[in-house]
């Protein structure tokens, strides 16, 4: 969303005419505006978009929250984190200062509100602040406001769109707990929205490396003839964190690993891998691509299905205690930290080629990344210094943390012996178009303002997601045993090592992208 690439401990320029399409104007109203979510990712976006000319002269911020703040005391809340996150040198947003400018101008376009955000009075007061024009009202809520808030802003007429304006919900992540939950919360939404209202969350595919898989694919005629079951063997996809659950115990436990990560993140990369050309780049024709891929994944059976949860260990020099020691946490939990699963997709392209999901947290890792692996050659030729077989051909595509992709293919070694070495050629998003400070959320606040939803999930995409994995939820919730052990610090549980080999196959090492020297 940067207009020109940014260098790093640079402060960004505000270079307003820049933006040749700027969002139309409009309020942006923020539900639950004093949370960790608006003053971490959505201000910190909203500033890098003021930056780069992207917002609008008649723009307005509301947030709203129970919480008894003044503007000014909000206000300088919100600046303070952004100070923290200058110096941060590793956060992915570093800039060395605050653009004055461009905080001045985003500042004084914020007012903030004391309210109840799901009291129907209360959210009708908001109606003078925001008059005739365009909204878009975000909830930045905890998920069990989400039904609520959004009726209440229905019934004090805040969400009725006409013709010279539009009035938009965006509805963050988890959007249900599981298939039963999020279908009903679609059934409340849509009984008094329209779909075409509606901007559901996942802040995966706010991320540039996630959108470039699209160009990736569809505009590289190299990748294209290769990218089916005649040439991959299969495909891996790993969100490995080494985090711990921190403070987040209480939501973690009766979350887990499989409902938090898969059928929204791994899922939305799952299918920008697996879909087919779309018609055209238009929302609705990629949404409906998508769509292709979860209605083609055939029921996932528990066989299927791996569970793990750490135990004390060492992750990064530092002592990490195992999950059931962990505040919130129950000393007899039965909650998963970590998931894998074996996906087979039912369509022509993808018959036969597995996919391999795996997510889990205190890893030895810090690391999202996709590994494409190819087939064998029908017959091997060459063979490598040690007298192993050639290597098949492999794709690593790393969305986080070093942000690149590595072809590795086969050369021969210089010498006067014909054998052949595994080479790598590499792509850097630093190198090739310099730091870009973003926290992510910068293209989704931005396409909603447009009314852009092709990053925006539809009530068919989740409900196919949450259809997924639904029997495996529901066979671990009737199991009695716990999920296998790992240590803090490895690389997850011995099971999920079995899950490939009985297949004859391995998970590649964590970090495949080959980091710069």
């Amino acid at each position: 969303m940067t207009s020109a690439p940014a260098s790093p401990g640079i402060p960004t320029p505000v270079v307003a005419p820049a933006a040749t399409h700027p969002a139309p104007a409009g309020t942006l109203v923020i539900l639950g505006a004093a949370g960790d979510l608006t003053h971490r990712l959505l201000v910190p976006a909203l500033y890098d978009l003021t930056c780069n000319g992207f917002l609008p002269d008649d723009f307005r911020i509301i947030g709203a929250s129970l919480e008894k703040e003044t503007t000014e005391s909000w206000v300088a809340s919100l600046r303070a984190k952004m100070e923290s996150f200058t110096q941060d040198r590793h956060a992915e947003f570093y800039t060395a200062s605050i653009n004055e400018d461009a905080w001045s101008w985003l500042a004084s376009r914020m007012t903030y509100r004391a309210l109840d955000f799901t009291s129907v009075d209360a959210l009708g007061g908001l109606a003078p602040d925001i008059g005739e024009g365009n909204a878009v009202f975000y909830l930045a809520t905890p998920p069990r406001f989400f039904g609520t808030a959004a009726e209440s802003l229905a019934r004090a007429g805040l969400m009725e769109e006409a013709l010279d304006r539009f009035r938009r919900l965006v509805v963050e992540k988890p959007f249900g707990t599981d298939l039963q939950s999020a279908q009903a919360l679609n059934a409340h939404l849509l009984s008094f929205l329209k779909e075409t209202q509606i901007y559901r969350v996942d802040h995966f595919l706010g991320k540039e490396t996630v959108q470039n898989l699209l160009a990736l694919r569809f505009s590289n005629l190299l990748f294209d003839p290769l990218w089916r079951r005649d040439y991959i063997d299969h495909i891996q996809i790993t969100a490995a964190e080494t985090l711990s659950v921190e403070g987040r115990g209480v939501f973690y436990d009766a979350t887990g690993a499989l409902r938090d990560m898969v059928p929204n993140h791994l899922f939305q990369l799952l299918a920008l891998v697996a879909m087919e050309p779309p018609s055209s780049l238009k929302a609705e024709a990629i949404r409906n691509a998508k769509q292709q891929v979860f209605d083609a994944i055939r029921p996932i059976t528990p066989e299927n299905a791996v569970r793990g949860q750490y135990t004390a260990g060492t992750v990064g020099g530092r002592d990490i205690d195992a999950y059931r020691a962990s505040p919130g946490v129950s000393p007899t939990s039965t909650t998963e930290t970590y998931a894998a699963l074996k996906i087979e997709i039912d369509t022509w392209r993808w018959a036969g080629v597995p996919f391999y999901l795996r997510t889990g947290k205190a890893l030895s890792s810090n690391v999202t990344e996709i590994v494409v692996q190819f087939k064998q050659t029908p017959h091997p030729l060459f063979r490598t210094a040690e007298g192993a077989p050639q290597a098949p051909n492999r794709f690593v595509y790393n969305i986080r943390p070093e942000k690149g992709a590595d072809l590795h293919f086969n050369a021969k070694h210089p010498g006067p012996e014909t054998v052949v070495e595994e080479v790598v050629s590499e792509f850097r998003y630093q190198n090739a178009f310099g730091a870009i400070p973003n926290v992510g959320y910068e293209t989704l606040l931005y396409d909603c303002l447009q009314g852009n939803a092709t990053l925006f999930q539809r009530a068919d995409n989740i409900e196919a997601g949450w259809r997924a994995v639904d029997p495996v939820l529901q066979a671990w919730s009737k199991a009695s045993t716990a999920p296998e052990f790992y240590e803090a610090g490895s690389t997850g549980p011995s099971g999920a090592d079995a899950l490939l080999a009985r297949d004859g196959r391995c998970w590649a090492p964590f970090g495949q992208l080959k980091k710069d020297a």
